[in-house]
């Protein structure tokens, strides 16, 4: 059954409390932030709760409240559950353990997470096993221990598994003003991705920020891929389980590159949902999106008092998707006249000292390097210790970012290198006055990349549903390369002449047939060249004998014409993921997969362009082009060839588990591609 609408339960005016010691502390977080709606105690025994009047029941309360906290042991919180969603309540968080997520140590904890979502019927909730929710906007609480959040007017929404991480986020100091804090559990009704979506909705919500440890339905990511793209609040996550738990053993080499967090990263990027790997990155982001919203470019403008400070900017850009560009020469005698003939004009700039505790000429300076057309402007400062040190200039500094702010319209912000370096008095300023406060140099560089990242994806073309079909039932029989190339040239894929034989005579005759050069293989063995079952450059009849009979080989022989030496070779494959379903992998081919882990994984379905863009992306990529003045590659045709490839995909997605060619031989320009390698494993 699908649950009702989420919005009595984020926003309640009349909050039910269930238990003892943490629905007492439900009411005492209620009132510390100055909740206006009723809070009705329920409890078999007790009188009083805090001055308010307990009910012994759900069907005792004045009316049906909007939101519950059941904080009971696990059978209980079945019942009580069910007497809410009987009495038409608007939702509920369920506080106690023991079910699914205890399967291990509870037999009966999946059973009875099941009599759950059957009590609750339409009703929402969150968990079990979670916290509840925090919102700041309303002060209503079903959360059942301290926080560290505050009434704001407007701010992000954070939403995560897990309760711990869910308070020590709200713990933050660096001036993030946080809308909502909500906790899933286990998530066995209503995912993040659910409540993301409902929030996004909230005008007072700027940005949303998801920490996942599992998704749940993918149709629900990309419902919130579109409300973001919509609504332009756009949704960060930070996905954990990038360790090799993640992969899984396969027969193809495509799954040495597509481990489900690989994969993860290309549909979150395909839906315009920035991505990030640290608590730290992920609260830097959310700050510079409320402030800001994404950027137009990667290009930013960095300025500092210091030359080592300019030095870890710069160093922190390499390997990442930013750029700090030349200086415009329309900048520079603005800029030379407001620092003087000492300093180095570049970007990033070390702007001396030459203007400290000069607001005017700060002003001048950063109003000049402000104008160069960066999408993002960064001030390095950080601020001394207030309990033994003077911050009067430092602060002087900060009057003159917002000042250049202001007057230029740039986006702007200011970075302390070291995070107990950016006082949070200070960071509230700054952000009050549009001007990012950052805290940490790689954290400001992350949330610009994905700031970045965000807005390029939100400037093109919304994306194709993804393709998510359900893996059929039936055993998993692996095709032979003869038939895996048979079905693949029929979609349009080139592959060799070949012939197949039963025995080394036959091999000779159908060799003979073919023509010399030939490739002899043996048929049914997976990793032809480390097991030995691929011989090439035979040029006569007796040398393709002799190599048949010392060959392994399960089902036979290929015989196959031999290939000219090519520019570049390739590998394409796709492998179904349990929560992505399948996806194409690109990357360097032939014996070169996993010793360059040079891929690109592509959601599907993907359009030649986007094809075109992920082979670029590739180390491999200036072979094609024309490395150092060898021939270049036959990019229209290996693009064509690994479309016919994706194209396969999607047809046969039900059926299909397993994809590979290797390589995909991209030859000289004009003279196409030929997959000399593929592999199939479908369900019967």
């Amino acid at each position: 059954m699908t649950p009702r609408s989420l919005d009595r339960l984020l926003r309640p005016q009349t909050i039910a409390v269930f238990g003892g010691r943490e629905a007492r502390r439900v009411i005492e977080q209620c009132d510390r932030m100055g909740f206006a709606g009723e809070i009705w105690p329920v409890h078999p025994k007790l009188d009083e709760v805090l001055g308010r009047s307990c009910y012994r029941s759900v069907f005792d309360l004045p009316s049906a409240p909007d939101a519950a906290f059941v904080g009971v042991n696990r059978m209980l919180t079945v019942e009580i559950v069910r007497s809410l969603a009987q009495a038409g309540a608007g939702g509920a968080v369920c506080y106690a353990s023991g079910f699914s997520e205890a399967t291990a140590e509870l037999d009966d904890g999946a059973e009875l997470q099941q009599a759950l979502l059957s009590a609750a019927g339409a009703m929402p909730i969150l968990g079990p096993n979670c916290y509840g929710l925090i919102n700041g906007l309303d002060g209503a609480l079903l959360w059942p221990d301290q926080h560290g959040m505050r009434r704001i007017e407007k701010g992000v929404a954070i939403l995560t598994q897990s309760s711990n991480i869910a308070i020590n986020l709200t713990m933050q100091t660096r001036g993030l003003p946080i809308a909502y804090m909500v906790t899933a559990g286990n998530q066995a009704q209503t995912s993040l991705a659910d409540v993301a979506c409902a929030l996004i909705e909230d005008p007072r919500v700027t940005a949303v920020g998801l920490h996942v440890e599992g998704f749940g339905e993918l149709a629900s990511l990309e419902r919130l891929a579109v409300l973001a793209r919509h609504t332009r609040k756009p949704v960060v996550v930070l996905k954990v389980g990038r360790s090799d738990q993640a992969k899984r053993a396969a027969v193809s080499h495509t799954a040495s590159l597509a481990g489900s967090d690989a994969v993860a990263d290309a549909v979150l990027a395909r839906l315009g949902l920035g991505r990030v790997q640290t608590l730290p990155a992920l609260l830097e982001t959310l700050k510079l999106l409320h402030v800001v919203g994404p950027l137009a470019s990667h290009s930013i403008s960095s300025m500092s008092c210091s030359g080592g400070e300019a030095s870890l900017m710069a160093d922190a850009a390499v390997g990442r998707n930013v750029e700090f560009p030349a200086l415009q020469p329309q900048q520079l005698p603005r800029l030379r006249q407001a620092l003087g003939e000492m300093v180095a004009l570049a970007n990033p700039l070390d702007y001396h000292t030459f203007v400290w505790g000069d607001v005017a000429r700060q002003t001048e300076a950063f109003s000049a390097m402000f104008e160069g057309d960066h999408a993002l402007n960064l001030v390095v400062l950080d601020f001394p210790r207030g309990d033994r040190c003077d911050a009067s200039e430092w602060a002087m500094t900060a009057d003159a970012v917002i000042a250049a702010a202001s007057a230029t319209g740039a986006l702007a912000g200011l970075l302390a290198t070291l995070p107990e370096n950016m006082p949070e008095p200070v960071a509230d300023r700054l952000i009050s006055n549009g001007v990012v406060a950052f805290s940490g140099i790689d954290e400001a560089i992350t949330a610009a990349e994905v700031a970045a990242g965000i807005g390029r994806a939100w400037d093109g073309s919304p994306p194709l549903p993804l393709l998510n079909v359900p893996s059929a039932d039936g055993e998993i029989e692996t095709l032979t390369e003869a038939d895996a190339k048979t079905e693949l040239a029929a979609c349009g894929l080139p592959v060799p002449r070949g012939l197949q034989a039963s025995s080394p005579r036959e091999a000779a005759e159908q060799a003979e047939l073919l023509g010399f050069p030939v490739v002899l293989k043996g048929l049914g063995v997976a990793h032809k060249t480390e097991a030995g079952a691929v011989a090439l450059n035979l040029w006569d009849i007796e040398a393709v004998s002799k190599a048949a009979a010392k060959m392994a080989s399960n089902a036979g022989y290929l015989v196959e014409k031999m290939i000219n030496p090519p520019v570049a070779e390739l590998i394409v494959g796709a492998i179904r993921d349990p929560v992505f379903g399948l996806s194409l992998t690109l990357g360097a081919g032939g014996i070169f997969v996993e010793l360059l882990e040079d891929s690109v994984i592509l959601p599907l379905p993907a359009t030649k362009t986007q094809i075109h863009a992920a082979i670029s992306r590739l180390k491999l990529a200036k072979l094609i082009y024309g490395y150092r003045g060898r021939p270049k590659g036959d990019l229209d045709a290996a693009v064509a060839a690994i479309a016919a490839a994706a194209e396969y995909v999607v047809k046969n997605a039900a059926r299909l588990e397993e994809l590979d060619i290797n390589p995909l031989m991209v030859l000289p320009e004009g003279h196409g591609v030929i997959a000399v390698d593929a592999l199939i494993r479908r369900r019967r």
